[in-house]
This record gives C-alpha cells, structure tokens and sequence, in this order.
C-alpha cells in the first residue's frame, strides 16, 4: 500500500477539492502527504523587471503570489484528519519536472492529482500538466478526477465546501500565530500579531460564527431535535471563543507575552475542537436531514462571506494569504 503521497495544488477550486481526496485516502491507508505548489518567475518576465523598478513591494506581493496560503490551508486539512505532512514550494517554469523531481526528492510512491481535462488557458495549462507527469514518471500517478467529467456542484456540496474552506483558513492562521509566539525568545513583529487577531475577530468571530448560528444551525434545529444539545453546546462555545479571543488581545495589548502565547495556544485548541466537532457530527447530520431549500439559503449566505472588503479594497481571503505569507518571512 502506498505510504507516501505528492499532492500538487495550482490554487484552483479543483485542486482544493482534491487535497481533501488526498487526506481521506491517506487517512484510510495510513499514508502521509507532502503538498507541493510550483509558481512562476516573476522576475524572469518582462513585465515583472518592469513592476520591480516601479514598485519593489508590488513585486514582492505578486512573487509571493498565495502559495503560502495554499500550502498552508492543505496543511490544516491534513492535521484536522490527524494526517502527517509537510509541503515544498519552488519557482519553475516547467511544473510537470517540478512534480516529478520534488516525488523523487522526498521519497514520494504516488503522485496523487488532478486534471482540468477542458481547453483554455489554464485548463490546457493544468490539462498538459496531468498528461506530461504521467508521460514522465516512474511511479504511479492517481488522477482522482477530472473536471470535465465532474456534475456541477450541487447547494449542499457549495456549501459544505465553503464551510471546511473557511475553516481551513482558520486553522492556517491560528496555527501561524501559534508558531510565531509559541518560542519564549520570539519577538514576531507587534503589528504582525495585530492584523491577525484583526482577521480572527473580523471574519471567524463576526461573520462565519454568526452565520453559522442564523443559517446552519437554525435550518438543522427546524429540521431535527435530535441535534439540539450538540448546537446548544456548540453556540455556547460560540460565546465562549469571544471571551477568549478578548482576553488573547487583552495579554497583547497589555504587552505580557507569556500570557499571549498561553492565551493563543488554548485559543487554538479551542478551535480545533469546535470545528473537529462541527465536520464530524454537524455536517453528517445536516447532509441526512436538510433539504434543498435549506441548502440553497445556507449556500447564498455563506457565498457571502468572500465578498465583504476593507480598508483598501482587500478581500478576507486576500488578507489571509497575505497574512500567512508575512509570517512564513517572519518564522
């Protein structure tokens, strides 16, 4: 049985939906993952030598790109199924050398990935991608699916997926602030530390929670009572991670950062528990007793939350990558 898979991600919908493939098939067999992303040269580009002399820190955002996010999001898939992994980022041109080189580099005995299998740029690019990595290995390669063959999603399946994405970012932020103080000789940079509580308190606790109350958790209990001690339990924690994150950014203002970094890792702990508890128990559930409607309205409300912006134009999403590039530097 394979024991070690390379899982590539572009940073596609597609892509997302097949790191989650790759978990539960490693979580099955007992296998670990190494996530791996190729992206671009900026700098070998024209255009990126002229957006370098015209602005050093646009350059830098557009090298980064979101690869630290994507890599960072598939780790919390994984270490929310208690599955093992790491993940490698490189800069190539030629991604399918890039695949087959980091399998071999990392002892890898399957290639786990997806293929776009339609035309246009990015699926002809992905789609030749697919085709020139199993041309070129010499291991096997599993393509778990192939977008063009795939029904288009259905409410409940955007929704569910919307759900598990958004706490994925979440785990990845909070792990990232975690890893940042967790040392008793850390000094991360205070501003740092601040626009990611900014993004815990904006998004999870003032627009996913919430909603989460007011759409899932209502259609459930309208649904079923067998849920309601569970929801009871969950809404209460609800409440309770607000208490807590106030008191994490009391210990930061206060400038006591022993206690931060206590604050942060019981905070973590708590959230890895709450959502464990939500995907394990409250999704199943809802799959068996909600119907279309219900699943149209918690689809519709939750789209929602990629749309809210601030400051100068920032999506939620936008800040997260951002924020789990800056503290990758910074680690």
């Amino acid at each position: 049985m394979y024991k070690h898979l390379l899982v590539p991600h572009d940073g596609t919908p597609l892509s997302f939906a097949t790191v989650e493939q790759a978990v539960a098939y490693a979580k099955a067999v007992g296998a670990r993952l190494t996530f791996f992303h190729a992206r671009p040269d900026v700098a070998a580009s024209s255009q990126g030598a002229l957006l370098h002399a015209m602005s050093p820190q646009d350059f830098a955002d557009a090298a980064a790109g979101n690869a630290q996010a994507l890599m960072a999001r598939s780790e919390a898939a994984a270490r929310a199924a208690q599955v093992p992994c790491d993940s490698v980022l490189v800069i190539s041109a030629r991604p399918h050398e890039a695949i087959l080189a980091a399998a071999t580099s990392a002892g890898c005995d399957l290639i786990f990935m997806a293929s776009h299998g339609r035309r246009g740029i990015k699926g002809a690019l992905l789609g030749s991608v697919t085709r020139k990595v199993m041309e070129g290995a010499s291991l096997p390669v599993l393509v778990a699916a192939v977008e063009s063959n795939q029904p288009r999603l259905s409410d409940e399946q955007t929704a569910l997926g919307i759900l598990r994405d958004e706490h994925r970012s979440l785990a990845a932020v909070l792990h990232a602030l975690h890893t940042l103080v967790k040392e008793p000789a850390a000094s991360p940079d205070p501003a740092l530390l601040r626009a990611m509580l900014f993004y815990i308190e904006q998004f999870p606790e003032r627009l996913h929670h919430p909603k989460e109350d007011a759409h899932l958790f209502k259609r459930l209990r309208a649904r079923t009572a067998d849920c309601n001690a569970l929801l009871d339990e969950l809404e209460q924690q609800h409440v309770a991670g607000a208490a807590q994150f106030a008191a994490m950014r009391g210990a930061l203002e206060a400038g006591d950062m022993a206690a931060f970094a206590q604050q942060v890792q019981a905070f973590e702990q708590q959230q890895w528990h709450h959502m464990g508890t939500e995907e394990k128990l409250v999704l199943p559930a809802a799959s068996r007793y909600l119907t279309s409607d219900d699943w149209r309205d918690i689809a519709e409300a939750f789209q929602a939350n990629g749309d809210p912006r601030f400051g100068s134009g920032e999506s939620f999403d936008d800040l997260a990558s951002r924020l789990l590039d800056m503290a990758k530097s910074h680690g």
